[in-house]
């Protein structure tokens, strides 16, 4: 069983036991895990795809919050040409990694 899920404006196709990474919340410390309720489709069941309008009315996706993480490292570079100017920098976005437990509907 697979669903489709919207986060933080990305939508996600997850199954049980896949571990993803989303956009960085602001959760309490002490958090295992995470409900996701915004689930656009759930496929792979006995009667045929269901489809949301917008979303699928008593779906949600239980996960368990396995950390943060930091993505690759992304280089800016600004170079103005004969200006003796040039400014490099760089960034790492946080990402939060989670793992499916269930998915109901």
């Amino acid at each position: 069983m697979y669903a489709i899920i919207d986060d933080g404006g990305h939508q996600y196709k997850i199954e049980e036991g896949q571990t993803f990474e989303v956009q960085r919340k602001d959760l309490p410390e002490d958090t295992k895990s995470i409900d996701f309720d915004r689930v656009l489709m759930i496929g792979d069941i006995d009667d045929g795809p269901k489809v949301g309008q917008p979303t699928v009315d008593g779906a949600k996706v239980s996960a368990s919050v396995l950390g943060e993480i930091k993505g690759d490292k992304l280089i800016i570079l600004k170079y103005r040409r004969r200006k003796n100017s040039s400014t490099k920098t760089g960034h790492r976005q946080k990402y939060l990694q989670v793992k499916v437990e269930k998915i109901s509907f």
